[in-house]
């Protein structure tokens, strides 16, 4: 029988000891399993002995990145016996060797949870970005703890979209209740039935279009943006969109979308276009979703913009 394991990531103090607490006393959860607890570092936060008692669980601690290894796990597997293994990562650790890293066979990777504070997420963006594009990039679920009404939702929502698009968010407010946070307004409207994006405007609308694209379908958009030819694509598509820094100022990444045109053949990778086209809205396997698809218009070739890479405030 598999072995599920759950892996949570997020840096030190952004709540992954009081989510995993609350996990294993979650009555639809724990049905009496023995979970082993692997704890890869140690916060403010406690675990309750009471608490793991309680629920079966097992605590052990790797207190260095090169013990956490292949062999570790094998010995752990064999001497706890576990139904089910939970993995409070550490903030500082490498998860991409760590996916790498061959597990006991009945182990089962089944989910990768990140914990962000909302309210440092900012500081680490600007300082770590490469740190916390490690934490983030594989992760099923992304919760932001200690949300406060007045943050931007688009802002948090739209920096983790460009790193992982397919990440479920949810935001914890201080008081501890679960809450979408409204909205913000978005700096251009919705309800029009044509939409002239400013230049700084981009990056919000290609990911809140990427979220809902039937609130889009139908509309018309002008925006000005980059050309990228795939040999993959039909010749009479091409690719346009704006550069975003990934996890460091040295990978970029273009955040865009299939443009279907009678021009495509004329379009040459890396041109600048003005571009006015009509959304549609299509099925994306690669992204396992709806997606936003335009039909050209109109363009008209621009000069590059001065700071080409796509902002999300």
């Amino acid at each position: 029988m598999a072995v599920p394991v759950y892996l949570f990531t997020g840096f030190l103090e952004s709540g992954k000891t009081t989510l995993i607490s609350n996990t294993l006393l979650d009555e639809g959860f724990n049905d009496g399993e023995k979970t082993l607890l692997i704890r890869c570092e140690e916060g403010i936060e406690e675990y309750e002995e009471r608490m793991l008692k309680q629920t079966r669980t097992t605590l052990v601690t790797v207190e260095n990145e090169q013990d956490l290894c292949s062999d570790l796990l094998v010995e752990f597997d064999r001497r706890y016996e576990p139904d089910r293994v939970m993995i409070e990562f550490n903030g500082m650790w490498s998860v991409n060797q760590f996916l790498e890293m061959d597990m006991p066979l009945d182990w089962l990777l089944v989910q990768i949870l990140t914990t962000i504070d909302a309210q440092t997420f900012t500081s680490y963006m600007s300082n770590m970005r490469s740190l916390m594009y490690d934490q983030i990039f594989a992760s099923e679920v992304v919760i932001f703890n200690r949300c406060e009404p007045e943050m931007k939702k688009s802002f948090l929502r739209s920096n983790i979209k460009a790193i992982n698009k397919s990440a479920q968010l949810i935001y914890e407010m201080s008081d501890g209740s679960i809450n979408d946070l409204k909205d913000d307004e978005l700096p251009f409207d919705v309800k029009a039935d044509f939409i002239d994006l400013e230049d700084d405007d981009y990056g919000l609308w290609y990911m809140d279009a990427l979220e809902n694209p039937g609130k889009y379908k139908g509309k018309t958009i002008r925006f000005k943006g980059k050309v990228m030819r795939r040999p993959e694509d039909d010749e009479d598509i091409y690719v346009i969109g704006r550069l975003a820094m990934v996890c460091c100022a040295e990978d970029m990444q273009l955040i865009g979308l299939m443009v279907k045109s009678d021009h495509a053949e004329q379009m040459v990778d890396g041109d600048w276009l003005t571009l006015s086209a009509k959304i549609e809205v299509i099925f994306d396997e690669e992204y396992g979703a709806n997606v936003p698809f335009l039909i050209e218009e109109s363009y008209e070739r621009c000069r590059p913009m001065k700071d080409e890479i796509v902002s999300f405030s």
